[in-house]
């Protein structure tokens, strides 16, 4: 087990229908939590870093945190870039021994999106590295990325062009779903998810999974979903958790930061735990 390519981590998923939590981290507890997490699971688990916390920590410092953290560790673990519009920053988190990487050139219209996409994907598979794509933004910001306005879905004869142009390992489709906080009951798309997995059988990535129903959940990995995002409940968990042992020490007058650490890390591997059993990745690792 420990660190494998991510299609070694998303391709059983795909052809045995469970999903695979893949959860954006931001220091080092959330990235300790999430791999004691996955172990107490028996779970694999992809690990995501946003630009924003590429830059933040810094490509090296971050990646010397994973390789210590997953020395050793018995179920499969990948780390992948997440939501990357910038060139540079790909090559980067590439040269320094990511996994895998999400190029985000929604924005770009669809022929530079795809000319550029086939560049990453030769780039990436120079370093045993996989690529994620999409061709629609996911509406929301996050981490600094996105925006809230609603993009324009392709056609499926545009996806599949796409798909078969620049062989990319895991397509991210905009089927309703959205980052961040939904402010109402999303209504999915969940029928385009098969079209596509019937038309080219490659996993998909499902964005925007913080705050879907057991249901939804459950249909959109019967489809092909295997890789499920989770970023906006990682945070609100690290925060609340925080922010109630706080509140606690401010009315005892007891200040002891390593004890806040250890309750907020509790809070966080009940999550990821809940995560896998939700997604049915749970004793999927191999141990």
């Amino acid at each position: 087990m420990g660190v494998v390519p991510l299609k070694e981590i998303l391709d059983p998923a795909f052809q045995t229908r469970y999903g695979v939590p893949a959860i954006n981290i931001f220091n080092d507890l959330t990235i300790e939590a999430v791999l004691a997490g996955a172990v107490e699971a028996n779970s694999p688990v992809i690990l995501q870093t946003s630009v924003k916390t590429v830059r933040s920590i810094g490509s090296r410092v971050l990646f010397d945190m994973w390789s210590s953290m997953t020395r050793g560790i018995e179920v499969p673990v990948t780390l992948h870039l997440d939501h990357c519009p910038d060139r540079a920053v790909i090559t980067e988190c590439l040269k320094a021994g990511w996994n895998s990487v999400l190029f985000d050139a929604s924005s770009l219209p669809v022929e530079e999106n795809q000319r550029q996409t086939i560049e990453v994907v030769a780039e990436a598979r120079s370093y045993g590295a996989q690529v994620e794509g999409e061709i629609e933004a996911i509406t929301g910001v996050e981490d600094d990325h996105g925006s809230d306005e609603v993009s324009q879905q392709q056609s499926l004869e545009t996806v599949l062009a796409y798909l078969d142009a620049t062989g990319i390992d895991v397509f991210a489709p905009s089927i309703g779903n959205a980052h961040g906080t939904y402010k109402a009951a999303p209504v999915l798309d969940m029928t385009r998810v098969s079209e596509i997995v019937e038309a080219r059988n490659i996993p998909i990535a499902l964005h925007g999974g913080s705050g879907l129903s057991q249901e939804q959940f459950a249909d959109l990995i019967s489809r092909g979903c295997a890789k499920v995002n989770i970023s906006t409940a990682l945070k609100e968990t690290y925060m609340q958790s925080s922010l109630a042992f706080l509140k606690q020490a401010e009315q005892d007058n007891n200040w002891d930061p390593p004890s806040l650490f250890k309750h907020t890390r509790a809070d966080v591997i009940t999550m990821v735990k809940e995560l896998a059993e939700q997604f049915g990745s749970a004793g999927k690792g191999g141990r």
